[in-house]
């Protein structure tokens, strides 16, 4: 792979897993609850979910890609489709008052990793946004399993270091983000970054 095509890919993936979504959510409510050391069970539950989703999203997808360039195509134009709708939500997200989560008895390590991989296979959509941001960034003419291990890798190291961060600052990002106004210009300024990439995406190949 080369590395300006790995540079792009995990500028993006680091600015879509930071964006407030399920995962993170579930990791701040969490922290906020158990603290930050027990959540690891609920971020070791949530990883294996994402481990899952990447997997199954790339089951075949090199021999496809392979046997039909113009597939490949349309594909990577379902991606940055894809990037834009992901603005365009972000932009118009709602911005109502955040709540507060109430303090829970303490649950074992094992409840909370269950939880964890719960909620994380319950958003079916990373598959088919794995499916979608894998063939930006895969080389035809290189060899495909590699470079899938490297797309997941980089994924999911980045996806972990999000979730300390959530799970480290969740009280203080849930305060600091009340205010509708500061919420509002977060979504947006993420529905811009969001687009902004999908153009990039557009333009990286011929």
């Amino acid at each position: 792979m080369a590395l300006n095509t790995w540079w792009l890919y995990v500028t993006v993936v680091f600015l879509i897993a930071g964006t407030p979504g399920p995962n993170m959510l579930h990791v701040m409510v969490q922290s906020i609850q158990h603290g930050p050391r027990r959540t690891m069970a609920s971020m070791a539950g949530l990883m294996s979910a994402v481990l899952l989703c990447l997997l199954a999203s790339a089951a075949g997808l090199g021999a496809l890609l392979k046997a039909s360039p113009v597939l490949y195509t349309a594909i990577r134009y379902v991606g940055v489709a894809y990037l834009v709708w992901l603005g365009i939500k972000a932009w118009r997200a709602p911005v109502g008052a955040a709540g507060e989560g109430e303090a829970t008895p303490q649950r074992s390590l094992r409840a909370l990793y269950l939880t964890g991989l719960g909620t994380g296979l319950s958003n079916p959509k990373l598959i088919v946004f794995a499916a979608a941001l894998f063939p930006q960034f895969l080389d035809l003419h290189r060899p495909f399993l590699p470079q899938l291990g490297i797309l997941v890798a980089s994924f999911v190291a980045i996806e972990g270091g999000w979730y300390c961060v959530y799970a480290l600052g969740g009280r203080s990002l849930a305060a600091w983000l009340a205010p509708a106004n500061r919420r509002r210009l977060f979504n947006r300024a993420s529905g811009l970054i969001f687009i902004g990439f999908g153009a990039a995406l557009l333009g990286s190949r011929v």
